[in-house]
């Protein structure tokens, strides 16, 4: 069988010791979209909008921040704790969705304190957003030819040949299809549903679905931690805890609705 053929180059760009990457192109790209889709709703709600460049600012530092220590520490900590200083060399890739994902909501707080904003709303918004900057991650985790797929003999199969010459499940685009899906179910929820409803109901919602698909997937992809805990994958156990927390806040915001 013929297998499609993975192999361009990560670096868009060469500005003579400076390099342009495709994933860092499509990283800020989809945070780009994702603040002017912040901006849309802000006005659509009559909210002030002169706030948002502080929250792309925080929300930058907050998520290579998390995302940066998560991966050195839980996916490979006997390499960076015996090498410390590189855990700020982020130019060399290495970061964790789950961190990333810690470190927006730490952020977001951070901005609610300092503009008096109610957190839950912000964040409520925010999954429509972070739906579409985790597809554009995966799209460009797939031009890195990283976190691959296991080994298979599926028609659509591709070969990641600065890898090797096996065809493996192009599990990067699974994701960034399956966060696709979710960004249009968070944006059609959000324009269907009252506002105080939105804010009960999207946030845990956008967990359970995010991560469940996480979960799920985490079966077709090869392992990444460098040590084993157990049969499941580090990546699903990091994504239990969130499954769980997303179940607790949509039922509890569905039963502060029902006593509103």
């Amino acid at each position: 069988m013929e297998y499609f053929h993975w192999g361009i180059d990560p670096v868009l760009l060469h500005l003579g010791p400076l390099q342009i990457r495709w994933y860092g192109v499509l990283f800020v790209g989809g945070l780009i979209i994702g603040f002017h889709i912040m901006r849309w709703v802000y006005k659509r709600e009559g909210k002030d909008d002169s706030t948002l460049d502080d929250l792309l600012v925080y929300l930058i530092v907050g998520i290579i921040v998390g995302a940066r220590l998560a991966h050195t520490l839980i996916y490979e900590p006997d390499y960076f704790l015996a090498h410390p200083i590189e855990i700020l060399y982020v130019w060399k890739g290495g970061l964790a969705s789950h961190g990333g994902l810690i470190g927006a909501l730490i952020a977001t707080y951070i901005y609610c304190k300092k503009y008096n904003l109610n957190f839950e709303w912000v964040v409520s918004r925010m999954t429509i957003s972070g739906a579409l900057v985790a597809t554009f991650i995966r799209i460009g985790n797939f031009f890195n030819s990283e976190i691959l797929g296991e080994k298979t003999s599926v028609a659509w199969g591709v070969v990641f040949d600065r890898v090797d010459k096996f065809s493996r499940h192009p599990v990067q685009l699974y994701e960034a299809f399956s966060y696709l899906i979710i960004f249009f179910i968070m944006l059609t929820l959000y324009l269907k549903l009252p506002f105080e409803k939105s804010t009960k109901v999207l946030g845990g919602l956008f967990l359970i679905l995010v991560f469940g698909v996480r979960f799920v997937l985490e079966f077709f992809k090869t392992r990444q931690a460098d040590y084993v805990i157990s049969s499941l994958s580090v990546g699903q156990l990091l994504s239990i805890p969130f499954i769980v927390f997303g179940a607790i806040w949509l039922i509890w915001g569905l039963k502060s609705l029902k006593k509103a």
